[in-house]
């Protein structure tokens, strides 16, 4: 058969349909609906629908979706509700027409297709192609074979609660460049592609630039709009941004390696961040806004603490044993670790001894918001006060008693921290000046960044030089091995309820550059984390 003729299977007849290009062409009957037409009622179906049902679902569906019938085109999903309004805003709000939908085989239950289509606005038309997918269920309470509805089945990158708009665009486009002046752009560097969708949203006016003409996805949440589609070019501002493109592509290429990963260098000696990194499905930004356990990585807020309070210093004791007991809650270290009841805390911390430091926090003057004071007013941490330009969250150390007390000492409890919290602790710790971190100059907007009074002296010498005894001599060794100058790293793995391993943490230095990573399910500290930082300390240091 030629272009324009159609084969559908409707109760095992073959019909033939004859009409213009893709599913437009024809409608599938009223049977298909489940409306049973005239005749006798059809016993309710169960079970995975089989392959004729998956392919006339889908036809029905695509068909309908193409000739713009968007409320014909629901009913065919389990939701019709939620893809009536999307469907619908596909024509009206998008302005998508001259729709052309080709299925792919099916893959069991699943049908792959390409659409293309043409935006037009004010007499500018632009074409739109693109591939997706949708998925045949059987309807828990009719029986159908019905497409299982999600936003992603009209536009892959489209998520609950989205619509997708075509219009003039809510701030002009921006040209971000690094320190040095070299273009940013989300295909050459992925990962910031939300990043940069943020600072154009937040900055966009500033960088005075004109608006474009865009199709684009509004999101449900506080998220910038996502552009896809431009139909008449805007005049780009610039804004210059702190990262650096040299360290920017080290660090897209060393979370490429480990999935679920997120990475942010920055300078100790201003707070400037030099590369944020992601490689995560859902596209958030866990470098700058995660929440999770930073493992063994805390044990340089908790070793400052104990110095601080004059409980030990670096060559003061704190033994390793193989438990420690607080308050009926049994403490192990890492399987392997040889105890040592005469280790210094620089012995401790450079194993990563849990024991050591959960003994030590027994000592006086320690109480239960010892930790969140020393994280508070040395580290500039918990405080919800960074203004970095974007959004981003400054860690949370909370006073804790009972158990968690211990445990936030090891970075495990309620202490929740990301790379960049990570990040800065350490340039803090060696620098001795919390210097909070940001990506956007301060000057471009007269924002007030967050302020603490660092640490003393001799406390920051002690925890620089435990550092590099980590990096020379323990956990981190393997992973620093080959890195010239100053060095110095901490190791962390972090338990997560229900996760048979743990997330994998590293954070170090080199020169005046300090990084820190986490991949969720990564291992050990060396396992994932440790390349990651090593890759990028390699290219900025």
């Amino acid at each position: 058969m030629g272009k324009g003729v159609k084969v559908a299977v409707v109760g095992g007849v073959f019909a033939v349909m004859i009409g213009g290009a893709g599913y437009g062409a024809y409608n599938i009957v009223s049977a298909l609906n489940g409306d049973g037409g005239g005749g006798a009622a059809e016993t309710r179906r169960s079970g995975p629908p089989d392959k004729e049902e998956v392919r006339e679902t889908a036809d029905a569906f695509l068909g309908a979706w193409e000739k713009g019938q968007a409320a014909e085109a629901a009913s065919y999903t389990n939701n019709a509700a939620d893809a009536g309004v999307l469907l619908t805003a596909y024509g009206e709000e998008a302005r998508i027409g001259r729709v052309d939908i080709t299925p792919d085989a099916p893959r069991g239950a699943t049908v792959p297709f390409t659409v293309k289509a043409t935006v037009s606005l004010d007499g500018v038309s632009k074409p739109l192609r693109y591939s997706s997918a949708l998925t045949v269920v059987r309807g828990q309470t009719t029986g159908r074979a019905l497409v299982d509805w999600e936003p992603s089945v009209v536009h892959p990158d489209l998520k609950d609660g989205d619509t997708l708009v075509t219009g003039e665009s809510a701030q002009p486009p921006i040209e971000a460049v690094d320190r040095d002046g070299t273009v940013l752009t989300r295909e050459k560097y992925p990962s910031l592609g939300p990043v940069l969708d943020t600072l154009r949203e937040k900055y966009g006016d500033e960088a005075g630039g004109s608006p474009a003409v865009e199709l684009s996805i509004r999101h449900a949440t506080e998220e910038a709009d996502t552009p896809l589609l431009t139909l008449a070019a805007g005049e780009p501002g610039k804004l210059r941004t702190t990262l650096s493109a040299e360290v920017q592509a080290a660090a897209e290429k060393a979370v490429k390696a480990y999935p679920e990963s997120s990475v942010v260098a920055l300078k100790p000696s201003t707070g400037e961040v030099l590369a944020v990194a992601n490689h995560r499905d859902d596209g958030f930004n866990a470098a700058f806004q995660g929440q999770v356990a930073p493992g063994s990585t805390m044990k340089i807020i908790t070793a400052a603490m104990l110095i601080d309070n004059g409980v030990t210093s670096m060559n003061g004791p704190a033994p390793c044993t193989d438990t420690a007991t607080w308050q009926s809650q049994t403490f192990k270290n890492l399987t392997g670790m040889e105890p040592n009841e005469e280790a210094t805390l620089a012995n401790s911390f450079l194993r990563s001894c849990n024991t050591a430091f959960i003994k030590l926090i027994d000592e006086k003057p320690i109480d239960d918001a010892s930790l969140t004071r020393e994280a508070q007013e040395r580290f500039g941490l918990g405080r919800d006060d960074w203004k970095t330009g974007i959004a981003s969250f400054d860690g949370s150390v909370p006073a804790s008693g009972g158990p968690d007390r211990a445990a936030n000492a090891i970075g495990q409890g309620q202490v929740q921290m990301n790379p960049l919290n990570m990040a800065s602790v350490t340039a803090t710790a060696v620098t001795g000046a919390f210097r909070q971190p940001y990506l956007v100059s301060p000057e471009l907007d007269g924002r007030q960044l967050a302020q603490a009074k660092g640490l003393p002296a001799e406390t920051s010498a002690q925890l620089r030089e435990m550092m590099r005894l980590t990096a020379t001599q323990g956990t981190a060794q393997q992973a620093m091995s080959g890195l010239g100058g100053d060095i110095g790293a901490k190791t962390g793995s972090a338990e997560v309820d229900g996760n048979a391993t743990s997330d994998s943490w590293f954070t170090g230095f080199r020169n005046d550059v300090a990084a820190a990573a986490m991949a969720q399910q990564g291992g050990h500290g060396g396992d994932a984390a440790g390349p990651i930082v090593a890759a990028v300390l390699r290219a900025g240091g």
